[in-house]
This record gives C-alpha cells, sequence and structure tokens, in this order.
C-alpha cells in the first residue's frame, strides 16, 4: 500500500509508485485529499491500475480501509508530512489512509518530507519518537532545496533510495531497528581514480553501491553517519548522512583518518587503488607511431591497515571494518585469500566478496562472507545489497568479539 500525503514532493510518489510496479508488486494508493491537489487522481489509477480511494465512505461494501489493511505486506507512506504523522501518531482514522494505517499489521514505512522548522518542532519529533516506539519506520529525511528558495533538512529522500529501503522491509521486516543511536559511523565507499594526464586515469570497477547501502541502513538505524564518497555511478546521496566527496586514495586517506577520530564504527568498503602513476602528465599523452614510455607506478598507502595501526597507538578506538573482494588462484580459494588478508590487516571484521563473472561489482544484488577475528566465520546469503548491509550491522552491533563497539 502507497500512502500518498499532501506535501508538494507527492509527485515523487509516482516515480516510487512506478519503481514498485515495474518490479512486480501489485500497489493500492490512498492519496488523502489534500494530496490530489498535487497528483491528480488519474494519475495513480493509471500507474497503480487499481482505483484509488481517500475517503472511508467509499467502496462501503468491501469496509476497504480493513481490507487492504489486512492483506498489505508493506505500507509505505511518501511524503509522510508533519500533519498526516501527527494524525498516525494519535490513531485518528479521518480518511481512508489513516483508517487503513489502524489496520495494518504488516511493516509500515514513513517517509518524511517538510520544511526544516516543522521537522524540527518539538511536536514533531515527539510524534516520531512515538511512531518509532510502536515499530514503525520512520526514516531521517535528506537535506538539500525545499519549497521555494528554502534548504535544508526536510527534503525528501530520493525514490531509488526508498524503493530500496522498502525492498529491505519486504525482504525483513526487522532490518531497521533504531540500534545505532548515539553511534558515530564512518563508511567509505566507490572507487578511487590515480590521474595519468588531464584525460586519463587507473581505476577499478567499483560501484560504490555496498557502500552507500552500509551507510544508508547505518542513518536509518539512528547512526550519525560520515560518507566518505570515491568515484560511484551517480548514486543519490543517502538521507540523513553527511557526504564527503574525495577522488584520489591520498585523498580518501585524509579524510578517513580525520573522520575516523573520533568515530565509534569505521567501515573500509571502499575500493582504493593499489597503485598510482608517479608522475602526473601536464598534457594528454598523444599516440605515437613508436612504443610509448612504460608507466612508473609507485604503491598507494594501505588506508585500511593504517587505520587498524593509529588505533593500536591510541589515537582512536573504533570498531574496524574491511572489505575484501577476491578470486580464486592456483595459490587458494576466495576464503584462503580473505583469511590471509584479515591476519594482515589486524582489523575487527572482514567483509569477504567473491567478483568476476558479474558478482559483487556493478551489480544490484550481493553475496559473501563475515571473517570475525575471534576466527568465526558466517556466511551471507545473496540479497540486495541493503540487506548485506542490514547482516553487517547486526553482527558489528551483537559482535561477540572481545573489543566493545563504541
Amino acid at each position: 500500500m502507497l500512502g500518498v500525503g499532501g506535501g508538494i514532493a507527492a509527485y515523487k510518489a509516482c516515480e516510487v509508485l512506478r519503481r514498485l510496479t515495474e518490479s512486480g508488486h501489485d500497489v493500492q494508493v490512498l492519496p488523502t485529499e489534500s494530496a490530489l491537489n498535487f497528483v491528480g487522481k488519474a494519475t495513480f489509477e493509471a500507474l497503480s491500475h487499481n482505483p484509488v480511494y481517500t475517503g472511508v465512505f467509499e467502496d462501503v461494501p468491501e469496509v476497504a480501509h480493513v481490507r487492504i489493511g489486512k492483506h498489505a505486506d508493506l505500507v509505505v507512506v511518501v511524503p509522510a508530512t508533519a500533519d498526516l504523522l501527527a494524525r498516525a501518531a494519535h490513531g485518528n482514522a479521518n480518511d481512508m489512509l489513516t483508517g487503513t494505517l489502524l489496520t495494518a499489521r504488516c511493516p509500515v514505512l514513513m517517509i518524511p518530507a517538510m520544511h526544516t522548522e516543522m521537522w524540527e518542532h518539538p511536536a514533531t519529533r515527539d510524534n516520531v519518537a512515538l511512531l518509532r516506539s510502536r515499530g514503525i519506520v520512520v526514516t531521517e529525511p535528506a537535506s538539500g532545496r525545499l519549497t521555494g528558495t528554502d534548504t535544508g533538512k526536510g527534503r525528501l529522500a530520493d525514490p531509488v533510495e526508498i524503493v530500496d529501503i522498502a525492498r529491505l522491509l519486504l525482504a525483513r521486516a526487522d532490518a531497521l531497528p533504531r540500534d545505532m543511536e548515539g553511534k558515530r559511523v564512518v563508511v567509505s565507499a566507490g572507487g578511487t581514480r590515480e590521474p595519468l594526464d588531464p584525460v586519463r586515469y587507473l581505476g577499478n570497477r567499483s560501484s560504490g553501491k555496498q557502500g552507500y547501502a552500509l551507510a544508508r541502513v547505518a542513518a536509518q538505524r539512528g547512526a550519525q553517519v560520515t560518507l566518505v564518497s570515491a568515484h560511484t555511478v551517480a548514486l543519490p546521496e543517502p538521507a540523513g548522512v553527511d557526504v564527503v566527496n574525495v577522488g584520489t586514495a591520498l585523498e580518501l586517506r585524509e579524510a578517513m583518518h580525520k573522520a575516523a577520530a573520533d568515530a565509534d564504527i569505521v567501515v573500509m568498503a571502499a575500493a582504493v587503488a593499489d597503485f598510482r602513476p608517479v608522475s602526473l602528465a601536464t598534457h594528454k599523452i598523444k599516440k605515437t607511431d613508436q612504443d610509448p614510455d612504460p608507466v612508473a607506478l609507485t604503491r598507494n598507502p594501505d588506508v585500511l591497515r593504517e587505520l587498524v595501526v593509529a588505533r593500536s597507538d591510541g589515537k582512536f578506538d573504533p570498531y574496524i571494518v574491511g572489505f575484501a573482494a577476491e578470486t580464486g588462484d592456483e595459490s587458494g580459494d576466495v576464503l584462503t585469500h580473505a583469511r590471509a588478508k584479515l591476519a594482515r590487516k589486524g582489523c575487527d571484521l572482514l567483509v569477504v566478496n567473491a567478483v568476476g563473472d558479474g558478482k559483487a561489482f556493478e551489480v544490484e544484488d550481493n553475496a559473501g562472507w563475515l571473517l570475525a577475528a575471534d576466527g568465526s566465520e558466517r556466511p551471507i546469503a545473496l540479497g540486495s545489497k541493503a540487506q548485506m548491509a542490514a547482516g553487517i550491522w547486526d553482527f558489528v552491533m551483537k559482535s561477540s568479539t572481545s573489543r566493545t563497539v563504541g
């Protein structure tokens, strides 16, 4: 069920609806009367292929607000305005949407959108806390351009992100507990690029999707998250996350050391280039009839290992998670190489992905293993990258290692 509140962001609910229906879901849209001032009923009916109701006196023989609520697998409210959050928190049932919210026994996901002042008002904060205490997932809003010329926190999350969170809750209703409140988390994501000349660079195939999923899920579980983002495939910034954009391995190194200084948890999910050119050509290297000079390379710093060493030196004390993208070869399989890497790096947890043949890089789903410093190993079944992120955070927050997170 897709509820639509009466805010200017209601037009983005159409994109959420389209993505849900195109991925095979049967969606019933329940807009408020105010929402129809922004998007007409015909639009929702055309995109959902279902009739649209707003009042409890429509489709009376079917008792629609009871039928829809009881049969829904997930309720998503986009946008959840300040008024709608207030009515839901206090159990009002004065239209089809709020009546259905009272009959729903499935996960409920509310995506807020409003002006910053409204989001920060004590009444709204109390209503959000009350809804969350009942198990309703109320996400953190994004920051950015609002109605008119205003900018701040309260912008609707990107539709791609909303659908990703919805997909996560359909797979795991308990994936977003508020168990990370008070935690300061740093996540790196994407792939670094090492310039060769003004046109070319050395890089890798990392899309950044797994790191972004980790940041997104942590923020929606209550953490204060900093995302150090190298080059990605034009991913929307996760709502409620502070993003620091970097390009090269040296830039990522500087940003990670700075952000880790007061972090409780550090996750190195970025694919950092192992090498960079010794020198940067000031002009584009041209084709010639002769063989070009070989490109001299120098090794980049091992950022993950540096963070572990800095912790050992007492500079900070976070729980540190590393990532390993591995392939098997004649000397061993994926896990053999991963175990050796865990021993070299010295981090608390290593997330291992088998790469190649359409695995891990540039795909929507992921699988792998969790290798902990205490020797325990746990497989991660194939699922969305958000599901993997939730599983990683479950392990980190409930880890049986001797370290205390935070």
